[in-house]
């Protein structure tokens, strides 16, 4: 069953004060983003300012670069231009509570965007984030069934982070009981930076002589910085994962660098993001937002509503599913693939 939660100020205390906008016309969105330099945050926002452009309502952002005091500072700023509703990509999802309290305390409905910030009155919009991680798992498990795995995560501070592990896991756990798998070496990614990622993975390989049969990267920066490290010492073409469906990762699965990627439409989230925005802005109770279902998995169990959207498995296989999408072109997907080509680049 469904629970309802205050969400800040009540719908009904909003219109007494006057403040509950009569029309998406008047709702001005907030975005604060984490790092806006992410390629995917690029695409995110052109899918949230499609949506707000198709309801009528404006979107304002900033940009935290990265930056616990920085984030804090830019939401502060954006509730004083006088937002209606406030969606947060989160640097730090501990670090930005003060900020998330203090929009509420101002009545503004409050969204964690992809990344997930434990509070019940906050509502959640993402990827399934432990979907993502069981896809790659399956991919990795299916094209290399046992042997040496490492584990390349993403960022410690990041809650989706931690879900994809927990996907991960799922998968490949029953594997490691039965001796199939070992894990070799894990490290988590500060910030999900592919640099870092490739200094981990450098030293893991180091300490271990170089031998793996598998890499368990969490996103496609990471998986990035792991193919390039995979190829310095000669092992590019061992499986490696992924997440998002960035351009440089599909054209490395064309090319036979990377295996899989849990491709997110992050055209589709922001438009999810818009609509969410809009309606809880509007006075829409939380647990009537159309797709809201409770989402109480993370590691204090806070219960809060949220929608849910569903990644999609892509490997060599099935690679016009992106090109059909619009989401690359066959000329970047096939950048550099001369030989055994995949049908999409046929």
């Amino acid at each position: 069953m469904k629970r309802r939660y205050l969400f800040g100020l009540s719908a009904a205390a909003l219109i007494a004060a006057g403040t509950l906008p009569a029309s998406a016309d008047d709702i001005v969105v907030g975005m604060s983003w984490a790092n806006y330099q992410e390629e995917r945050w690029k695409i995110d926002e052109a899918g949230l300012k499609a949506g707000l452009d198709e309801l009528g309502a404006t979107l304002v952002t900033a940009d935290a670069q990265s930056s616990n005091e920085r984030q804090a500072a830019d939401i502060d700023g954006l509730l004083a231009r006088g937002i209606d509703a406030l969606l947060i990509v989160a640097w730090d999802s501990e670090a930005v509570l003060p900020a998330v309290e203090r929009a509420l305390a101002e009545g503004i409905p409050v969204i964690a965007y992809e990344r997930q910030i434990e509070h019940p009155d906050l509502f959640y919009v993402a990827f399934d984030p432990i979907e993502v991680g069981r896809i790659q798992a399956r991919e990795l498990v299916r094209v290399q069934p046992e042997g040496d795995y490492v584990l390349i995560k993403g960022s410690p501070t990041d809650q989706y982070a931690h879900y994809v592990l927990t996907g991960q896991k799922e998968i490949i756990d029953p594997l490691i009981s039965d001796g199939k798998i070992n894990v070799v070496g894990e490290q988590w990614t500060d910030g999900w930076v592919p640099d870092n990622a490739q200094k981990n993975m450098e030293n893991i390989l180091t300490s271990i002589g170089d031998k793996v049969d598998a890499v368990l990267a969490s996103n496609d920066g990471t998986a990035g910085g792991v193919v390039a490290a995979l190829t310095s010492v000669g092992l590019d073409g061992i499986p490696v994962s992924g997440q998002d469906g960035d351009i440089a990762a599909l054209n490395r699965i064309a090319l036979g660098t990377q295996t899989v990627t849990a491709w997110k439409d992050a055209r589709d989230l922001g438009r999810l993001g818009a609509r969410v925005a809009v309606e809880l802005a509007k006075g829409t109770a939380p647990t009537d937002v159309e797709g809201s279902v409770i989402w109480d998995v993370g590691p204090k169990g806070v219960p809060q509503n949220a929608v849910v959207l569903a990644p999609v498995t892509v490997t060599r296989d099935n690679l016009d599913v992106v090109v059909d999408a619009g989401w690359i072109s066959k000329e970047d997907l096939c950048v550099g693939v001369s030989e055994n080509l995949p049908a999409a680049c046929q």
